[in-house]
């Protein structure tokens, strides 16, 4: 079985990386493509066995499953140069929230998946986000599933739920590493402790509390009860943090969404030459 990777920027690249050090795929059966060449390139020669391709058809042409690793605006154009190629028996695997199954089924004769994967499966851990379109058998699910149980647990969702999942699992880790980053700095500035102590801690810290919400059965509000003592500090703590933080996660999931359904927009624009707001 031949793996296709068209887009190795930041989660095309963080795939085959996955997919390589877990022994999920072998680099002689990978096979690359890039915008820019010398970087499909010089990503394969890291992996003996990987080939790079100079264009995304002949990717397409050599692999059984295609993974689409690109940016949202950067679809159509790549779709319009994989259609005379694709098989109906390939499976075509959409990496980006915003591209719609049913756009791809219109247009190409393929199998078509949807995975959103996580920074966190460069670590083989959390979730990859599964969605399957109309053509594919519970054998297709299987394969990709197995593939990703290797780096992730996949989850099938619904499409519908694909960008509130999408903020929970992958763009989760940005936004607990940035509210970390900002305990640290406030630790740092506050005490003079070392930064690269108080990272260690804080880093081990919130390992252990995702061991506590996962392996140890806890949920948030349990977490919270066995730690804060009433009167005690952390109490007092959480109070602040219930009265200055009230709404902003709210808020964080209706910006996601809004930008969410401008892409949407903008892309189906794409697909389908209609106008967008009026232009």
């Amino acid at each position: 079985m031949n793996v296709g990777f068209i887009g190795t920027g930041a989660m095309g690249s963080l795939l085959i990386e996955a997919f390589v050090a877990s022994g999920a795929l072998d680099p002689c059966h990978i096979v690359i493509s890039n915008r820019t060449y010398s970087k499909a390139q010089a990503l394969a020669d890291r992996y003996p066995g990987m080939r790079a391709e100079r264009s995304n058809a002949s990717t397409a042409s050599a692999t059984d499953i295609l993974f689409l690793c690109v940016k949202p605006h950067e679809y159509k154009k790549v779709i319009d140069e994989l259609k005379p190629v694709l098989r109906p028996e390939q499976l075509l695997i959409s990496i980006t929230s915003p591209v719609m199954i049913e756009h791809l089924e219109e247009l190409v004769p393929c199998k078509i998946a949807k995975v959103i994967p996580s920074v966190t499966n460069l670590v083989w851990s959390g979730a990859t986000l599964c969605i399957y379109g109309s053509r594919i058998t519970e054998e297709d699910q299987g394969m990709i599933e197995g593939l990703l149980a290797y780096i992730s647990e996949p989850l099938r969702i619904e499409e519908p739920y694909t960008r509130i999942v999408s903020d929970l699992s992958s763009c989760g880790p940005a936004f607990f590493a940035y509210l970390i980053e900002q305990f640290v700095d406030a630790a740092v500035c506050e005490t003079g402790i070392a930064r690269e102590d108080a990272v260690k801690v804080a880093s081990t810290m919130l390992l252990g509390t995702g061991l506590l919400l996962t392996e140890g059965g806890l949920s948030p509000e349990d977490v919270q009860k066995r730690v804060a003592v009433p009167g005690g500090i952390t109490a007092q703590a959480l109070q602040l943090l219930n009265r200055e933080l009230d709404g902003t996660f709210n808020r964080l999931i209706r910006t996601t969404h809004k930008k969410f359904d401008d892409d949407v927009a903008k892309i189906t624009a794409d697909f389908y030459s209609k106008e967008v707001n009026g232009q």
